[in-house]
């Protein structure tokens, strides 16, 4: 008995809204076909959130096709069936004998539908930036008579704008995300271990807030003093102390739609140099929120941050921000001066003031996600923005 279908995220219309969208823009690149490997795009076009990062798996695109062809291992075939918008016959699936296999994989099943339907020797779009150098060579040999096009960011770029529908989920997220940080207010406490404040933390992003729960949790990032300098490491077996400092970042997710949030946590007085680089950084995102709205340019938002932390005696060398989406980060713009993308409605965006560079043993994070307006801005996230000053 096949699996039934599960409760869908988005209606039919809106996946194949994407589809159309995706086939525009491969008109322009003059391709037949697109073969879509990066997860998250996958996600996008069809709903599918289950995680198996590391199998090979891909969506087949035809311009003459209504829905994709979706070709993943035999295990995970239920999993597609239950998510997706598409039908069972779209979903193919490859033998486990592919998978530890040295010398073929899933590609090789997913070349050889190419083959079968008529389209290894047309005009063929393929993400190179995610696949492997081994899997990119792949392609290239198996399929000497196409044409190939790098399509990298082809997709992501469509992701960018948001449906009011993906706006509604990126929503749920933010409260989510929200419920997370004012969590972790109640936790950290001096002789509370980073491990258990974080279990706490984490429960909340699963619990979710609002009746919706979460449905992913992404990685949440957490470091105290004296590795407050650091990016992007997670919790330590060490225990809060009186005068620790603590820097947070966490997300809230629904249906692979991800809100970030950062928040500096000070157990006691902070110092005077904590308090100073707070309000540079409180500066330089309210600089961007005034100047954020359709029409605008991520230079000037960058711009806009930069002289209003600088004027504090702050400066920050790292981007201020980037696309956000499915799976946390979009891989297309950054809010940094000498990128020109011009913002538009429903793009969503990190804005991130994060700042480990001061030095090596000296960090803050303070960051807001948003959503870009006709005239304006709309923060998602609503946690106060405030340097947190625990007992």
């Amino acid at each position: 008995m096949t699996i039934s279908k599960g409760p869908q995220a988005f209606p039919r219309t809106e996946y194949l809204r994407r589809v159309a969208a995706v086939r525009s823009k491969m008109v322009q690149r003059d391709i037949d076909v697109l073969v879509v490997t990066d997860g998250a795009n996958i996600t996008y076009l069809t709903g599918y959130t289950a995680k198996s990062p590391n199998d090979p798996k891909g969506i087949v695109l035809s311009m003459h096709q209504d829905e994709p062809t979706f070709i993943l291992r035999k295990m995970d075939v239920p999993a597609a069936v239950h998510q997706t918008f598409m039908r069972r016959e779209k979903i193919v699936a490859y033998p486990e004998a592919l998978m530890g296999n040295p010398d073929v994989d899933g590609y090789d099943a997913l070349i050889d539908l190419l083959f079968d339907v008529g389209l290894a020797n047309r005009g063929v779009g393929l993400e190179l930036g995610a696949l492997s150098a081994h899997s990119a060579e792949k392609f290239k040999a198996r399929l000497p008579q196409a044409r190939i096009v790098d399509c990298s960011g082809l997709v992501t770029w469509i992701r960018m704008v948001k449906s009011d529908l993906e706006i509604s989920f990126m929503k749920e997220a933010a409260a989510i995300t929200d419920a997370g940080i004012m969590r972790a207010a109640e936790v950290i406490r001096p002789g509370v271990r980073e491990a258990d404040s974080i279990a706490e933390i984490v429960a909340t992003l699963a619990r979710g807030a609002n009746g919706k729960p979460g449905t992913w949790i992404a990685t949440p990032f957490l470091c105290s003093s004296p590795r407050t300098g650091t990016s992007h490491i997670t919790w330590s077996e060490d225990a809060f102390r009186e005068g620790s400092q603590i820097n947070l970042e966490i997300a809230g997710v629904r249906h692979g739609y991800t809100a970030p949030i950062s928040r500096t946590f000070s157990i006691g007085h902070p110092s005077d140099r904590l308090r100073r680089v707070h309000e540079a950084e409180v500066a330089g995102l309210e600089a961007a929120l005034g100047i954020v709205r359709a029409g605008c340019t991520c230079s000037e938002v960058a711009q806009a941050i930069h002289r209003a932390m600088e004027k504090l005696g702050v400066k920050k060398e790292s981007r201020c921000g980037y696309p956000v989406g499915i799976d946390w980060m979009e891989r297309t713009a950054s809010l940094k001066e000498d990128d020109m993308t011009v913002l538009k409605p429903n793009m969503t965006f990190h804005v991130h003031l994060g700042n480990w560079m001061i030095d090596e043993e000296f960090g803050y994070v303070i960051s807001e996600t948003i959503r870009v307006a006709e005239c304006g801005v709309e923060v998602l996230t609503g946690a106060p923005r405030k340097l947190f000053e625990l007992s």
